[in-house]
């Protein structure tokens, strides 16, 4: 087929769709605005990337033309347009046809809350398009109670290639928690800092327990000052961010894997865990409540209770059956249902049920 992808093209998930449905010999175009340039040169040769003129804000609008006129020139079978709010304002306002628009997370969950404005963008965005995909059955049932969607949506996980993603275990001392999350408050990081304190004043001495945290964000310095007061710089590393590449690698030296996000459209991070045979504790939030199952793969605790956390680590530190347990049935539910082979064959699979569809009408 040939595929305009409209997204940005520095984002992770972008990369590896449209890495993906090249490698499968599709003629794959991507349109991007220049603010969100992929300076890691992260994407296959194979894909042609067109950065449109404008960037910023006001290319969602003013890119519209330009874009109408590439896509009237590369015909494509389809478009996938990515994210409800600003790449599917340009989608929608291009004009052409036909659009799956795939929504994303904030763009359903924050958006459309911030102003009835807000909401009608998105609104009109979905209604629009010819098809509607989204990464999890609770952000579909988002997009019906909070926007009123009411056409079937697409659902199409962004799971992990399972051959990278896969046990690495490494010869390690103590017993290492770990996470590899953005340091932004939405993430729940300081609750996860807090729980291991909790945990600390619990676990016998030769455990040797640590907890190691990967990822960059706008809360590193106030984290980094939370772990110097409570006296857990010696235990609580943050330890920067690490390629995506170099992830399984990274948690091949973890024992338990933690995620205290306050809110989640989509477990990716838990995913990639299970996927390398790390038990979890997640949060019970939409996105993780719909890939961890709780007490056959890991565990599901409220949001901001680190006491609650810190119980779960105690158990699992004090169980290493129970942690080989729930490490190896969370590997089968990934290959099961995440695995993003099997994800990107039923995205080709909608993207020909929609282009067929629109050719009916």
């Amino acid at each position: 087929m040939k595929i305009a992808f409209i997204s940005a093209a520095q984002s992770i998930h972008t990369v590896r769709w449209v890495n993906a449905l090249a490698s499968r010999g599709h003629h794959v175009r991507l349109y991007s605005l220049p603010n969100h340039e992929n300076t890691r040169k992260e994407i296959d040769p194979r894909v042609t990337v067109v950065y449109l003129r404008r960037g910023g804000f006001p290319g969602y609008f003013f890119n519209a033309r330009e874009l109408r006129r590439e896509l009237r020139s590369f015909q494509p079978d389809i478009i996938n347009a990515h994210y409800a709010s600003g790449y599917g304002t340009l989608a929608r306002r291009a004009r052409q046809h036909p659009v799956m628009l795939s929504v994303w997370g904030s763009d359903v969950y924050e958006f459309p809350l911030k102003s009835p404005i807000h909401r009608a963008l998105v609104s009109k965005n979905l209604r629009k398009a010819d098809s509607v995909a989204s990464t999890s059955h609770v952000m579909a049932e988002q997009l019906r109670r909070v926007l009123g969607y009411d056409r079937p949506v697409y659902i199409t996980p962004f799971g992990v290639d399972c051959k990278l993603f896969s046990p690495h275990r490494q010869e390690h001392q103590g017993f290492c928690i770990g996470l590899v999350k953005a340091l932004e408050d939405c993430y729940g990081v300081s609750d996860l800092i807090d729980a291991f304190a909790l945990a600390l004043e619990r676990l016998p001495a030769e455990i040797d327990p640590r907890l190691v945290i990967y990822g960059k964000g706008s809360r590193r310095d106030a984290l980094q000052r939370q772990i110097d007061e409570m006296g857990l710089s010696k235990r609580v590393l943050l330890c920067g961010t690490v390629p995506n590449t170099q992830v399984p690698e990274v948690m091949g030296r973890m024992d338990l894997f933690c995620l205290p996000s306050v809110s989640e459209s989509f477990g990716v991070s838990a995913v990639e865990a299970m996927a390398c045979c790390l038990p979890v504790i997640a949060t019970d939030v939409d996105g993780f409540r719909e890939v961890v199952d709780d007490g056959v793969t890991g565990y599901l605790i409220p949001a901001r209770d680190p006491r609650a956390m810190a119980d779960r680590i105690c158990e699992l530190a004090a169980r290493p059956e129970l942690r080989e347990e729930f490490g190896s049935n969370g590997r089968e539910r990934v290959l099961e249902r995440f695995d993003f082979e099997k994800n990107v064959s039923d995205m080709e699979q909608y993207y020909h049920e929609t282009a067929a569809r629109y050719a009916r009408r």
